[in-house]
């Protein structure tokens, strides 16, 4: 009975909310008796308001773009410009992928006026889009800039893995799932040839012998958690029906299940108040949404280049080789996927972007079958062979699955292939003329996620291998060595990672980070805390990605209103000068002393962050960008995307004839501040979340850069076929 009258009494609150509301929009816009007549004075109003700033009408126009026109803005023209972009795409059909290809018209303003008319009723988070609009076109405001100290407020709600009290919790939880799988290895339930127990060995003696496994990464891929039983058995029984229901489910569509003892071992077990919440962005990687679940099998790839048919070029005219291994966009910069343990990962994340992968059997996490092919050798050098001959090609970036999930051998041969290739380019260059000669190979990277998945991998063989690569690929123009990492919380930074950064630091490698800005990490002061601690153990930050996918990755889905607030806000607190990026652009020639330099900087500039990544949606086309208007709005609130491409980036040429991508987001933005309410947050410091309905990709530090070479290339581009 309680609940129901809660229930009748937010239903009222929400009639009330809505009624006022429509209230409210009649007055700004009276009621007109013909939908032109309404359009036509909302264009008015809008071009009135441009009008009083030059630089917003030439924005809105494209006549001045980048970001410092972009900065000009006040927050009304970021108000008057959607009215304006809504008035232009009216009646534009698209096909919305969240509802399997479904056609979507959006006409939001004949919506609002045939709301405020009577003659339909409005979904409340439509409304609520509007509502906040028309507040936006009163505020006199230039965008919402927070203090520095209110920022830091925000941080400090997040803790660190390298806080004492973590620690010790960790300590406890490590020895919580010790002790369950010492039950099942002496009840027989697992076996296992290497880590096993002889009879006459104590419990206390056992409990000593499996801390010392605790360190060997081997340990951890063995004993993963595969089923949701074990999972919730190890955690004390704590998950809702609720969720078994899925996780069950999900195992049941085929969905991966696999969860490293290690990871398992960063959430917060026990029910402390004071610490509610802390995991949540840990948990959302490893615990599936119901709309992943509903999804799998028919899930779409979001990545239209790695949809590759033989002898054809894919999505962004780049012509591969008849194998799986290298995906494409750009023509400087190629990926590498091995056929070996590299196909695999350290665990599985909800949000990952190969799930589409995943679906299809290519990946998975069968381990015995993810050792090297044997036809994998005559493989690699077909496609050593497909790099050397390529015209624009200078960084390999080696990923998978995990580029370290390899062995060592494995990945020693991988880049002592890549140094033969590069070796050999650069020899045959020497032939070639001036402005004709081939570019080379600058740039290898690594990208991995097992610094916070499994740090017990980087062992001192690894880092020897490491630093042996470096030492002789310096020697043939190799400028930059960098391990590709994917943090995504504070709380995955443990004692253990920052030693196995230390170590990777030491043998000469960069290490930079890749964060998806899920909703959980979403929350105020969660990403700059994920870069100070990131800083303080020598990580550089590298991108900060919204959520891609469909229906799917609803659940995880942030707004890219939200990752273009935080970028213009919360992000603002850690941007630095033009003297200290050049500073930063000597980091890679100077590897080990990156945390002490870094410690410097932040000093200097009096940040308590370096906000050196950019913020941008991977594209479902062909690359990177957060340029973008809001041209529509679905009937339920959601927003509709048209991206431009970023223009600091070199292309695939196909972009020419591709033109700009429209995105439809997964859920609205009255949905996502409802999930952040679940999560604790206070709404009031979200309010100015609608208001950002333009985008523009921030610059990139000039450490991201490619060297230059002492010799002119040719700008010749082979390995590509611009189909019509």
């Amino acid at each position: 009975m309680y609940l129901t009258l809660l229930e009748k009494k937010d239903r009222q609150q929400q009639a009330h909310s809505i009624t006022d509301k429509l209230k409210f929009l009649h007055d700004s816009f009276s009621q007109v008796s013909h939908y032109n007549t309404f359009l036509t004075k909302i264009r008015d109003y809008a071009f009135s308001v441009l009008k009083e700033n030059p630089d917003a009408l030439a924005y809105y126009r494209r006549q001045k773009r980048g970001r410092i026109c972009y900065e000009q803005l006040r927050w009304k023209d970021f108000a008057a410009i959607r009215l304006l972009d809504y008035s232009n795409h009216e009646k534009l059909i698209l096909k919305d992928p969240n509802l399997h290809g479904d056609t979507v018209v959006s006409e939001p303003l004949r919506l609002l006026w045939e709301g405020l008319n009577g003659k339909i009723a409005l979904h409340p988070d439509f409304l609520e889009d509007f509502y906040q609009l028309f507040r936006q076109l009163k505020d006199e405001r230039k965008s919402p800039r927070p203090a520095v100290k209110l920022v830091k407020k925000w941080m400090d709600r997040h803790p660190s893995g390298l806080d004492p009290e973590i620690i010790e919790i960790r300590e406890r939880n490590r020895d919580r799932i010790l002790s369950w799988i010492i039950r099942k290895i002496d009840k027989g339930e697992i076996h296992d040839r290497k880590y096993f127990f002889t009879s006459e060995k104590t419990l206390e003696e056992k409990l000593h012998t499996a801390r010392q496994w605790w360190n060997e990464r081997l340990f951890h891929l063995r004993f993963a958690i595969r089923d949701p039983e074990s999972l919730n058995e190890i955690l004390n029984f704590s998950l809702p029906e609720k969720t078994m229901k899925v996780l069950r489910e999900a195992r049941n569509k085929g969905i991966p299940f696999f969860i490293n003892p290690y990871y398992l071992s960063l959430l917060i077990f026990d029910n402390q108040e004071a610490l509610k919440n802390a995991d949540l962005s840990i948990r959302a990687y490893m615990i599936y949404s119901r709309q992943l679940v509903r999804e799998f099998g028919q899930i779409s790839a979001w990545e239209k280049e790695d949809e590759v048919v033989p002898g054809k070029p894919n999505a962004a005219g780049w012509l591969l080789p008849p194998f799986e291994n290298i995906h494409r966009r750009y023509p400087k910069v190629a990926i590498l996927i091995p056929d070996s343990m590299g196909r695999a990962c350290g665990g599985l994340c909800s949000v990952c972007q190969r799930m589409y992968d995943f679906q299809r059997g290519h990946l998975h996490f069968d381990l015995s079958l993810l050792h090297t092919r044997k036809s994998w050798p005559e493989k690699m050098k077909e496609l050593m062979g497909y790099f050397k001959a390529d015209k624009q090609l200078r960084d390999i970036l080696i990923t998978g699955g995990d580029a370290l999930m390899s062995s060592d051998q494995s990945l020693e041969n991988i880049l002592d292939a890549v140094y033969q290739m590069a070796l050999e380019k650069k020899i045959e260059n020497k032939s070639r003329p001036e402005g004709k000669k081939y570019a080379e190979i600058l740039r290898v990277r690594l990208g991995t996620r097992l610094p916070a998945y499994l740090p017990q991998r980087i062992t001192p063989k690894l880092v020897h291998i490491l630093k042996k690569f470096r030492e002789k690929a310096i020697a043939i123009g190799i400028r930059q060595f960098i391990i590709q990492t994917h943090f995504e919380s504070a709380m995955e930074i443990t004692p253990k990672t920052k030693k196995a950064v230390e170590a990777l630091l030491s043998a000469g490698w960069m290490v930079t980070n890749q964060m998806v800005f899920t909703a959980a990490a979403s929350r105020r002061g969660h990403a700059n805390k994920l870069r100070k601690v990131l800083n303080d153990i020598g990580v550089v930050t590298y991108y900060t990605f919204s959520v891609k996918g469909f229906m799917e990755n609803q659940e995880n889905f942030a707004t890219n209103a939200r990752i273009v607030q935080e970028a213009n806000e919360e992000k603002r607190a850690g941007r630095i000068s033009r003297v200290s990026s050049e500073k930063i652009k000597s980091f890679p020639d100077h590897a080990s002393d990156i945390p002490d330099m870094i410690r410097k900087i932040r000093e200097q500039e009096q940040t308590p962050f370096l906000a050196t990544d950019r913020s941008v949606m991977n594209l479902p086309g062909v690359g990177k960008s957060l340029s973008f208007h809001v041209i529509g709005l679905t009937f339920d609130g959601r927003r509709i995307l048209e991206f431009d491409h970023d223009k600091t980036r070199n292309h695939s040429p196909i972009i020419e004839k591709m033109g700009r991508i429209r995105i439809i987001e997964s859920k609205s933005i009255a949905a996502y501040l409802r999930q952040m309410k679940k999560m604790g947050e206070n709404l009031s410091e979200y309010e100015d979340i609608f208001g950002y309905s333009l985008g523009e990709t921030e610059k990139r530090q000039p450490v991201y850069i490619y060297p230059e070479y002492n010799f002119r290339t040719t700008h010749e581009i082979n390995n590509l076929q611009l189909e019509s």
